[in-house]
């Protein structure tokens, strides 16, 4: 069976940066479940496997518009520590939500002294090209409430 949409995928995978550093993997023998065409993944990775089948393997190099977006400077903002009230230390790093226009959003905190604190929306890789290291483990139809929900359900998408 191919992926396409509506089809449950199973796959292995190792994202890295350009640099060849991980930045994240599946596990051993857990592999990510997700359903293809409903974005639950990002678009370049979805596109890589389309038309793939169990066993194969995908190289992807998946460049900033097809992932997380390009790096967006508008989206850094200096703002009071005072918007940080009830949150005694604030350090480089630090994510937190926040609300927005667009709704929620997580920032992560890039500086802070003693009046301000440096926050970033980006995604933490935005601008970045991925390379996914990807086996396909599974490829099997969706039942209809995966389909009525938009994702995969339980572990390997078999109902609880």
């Amino acid at each position: 069976m191919q992926i396409a949409a509506d089809k449950v995928v199973s796959i292995d995978y190792t994202l890295r940066n350009d640099a060849g550093e991980v930045l994240d993997q599946s596990a051993p023998d857990s592999p990510l479940h997700y359903l293809h065409g409903h974005g639950n993944l990002i678009p370049g990775l979805e596109s890589a496997l389309v038309g793939k089948s169990q066993g194969d393997q995908v190289d992807a190099v998946i460049p900033p518009a097809e992932a997380y977006g390009e790096f967006d400077a508008g989206l850094v903002q200096v703002v009071p520590r005072e918007m940080f009230q009830g949150v005694d230390t604030i350090e480089p790093g630090m994510q937190f939500q926040a609300q927005s226009g667009q709704g929620m959003q997580i920032i992560t905190v890039k500086e802070v002294n003693d009046e301000n604190v440096t926050v970033d929306a980006n995604h933490q890789l935005a601008g970045e090209t991925l390379h996914f290291d990807v086996t396909v483990k599974d490829v099997r139809d969706a039942s209809a409430e995966e389909l009525s929900h938009g994702h995969v359900h339980g572990p390997g998408g078999h109902e609880h």
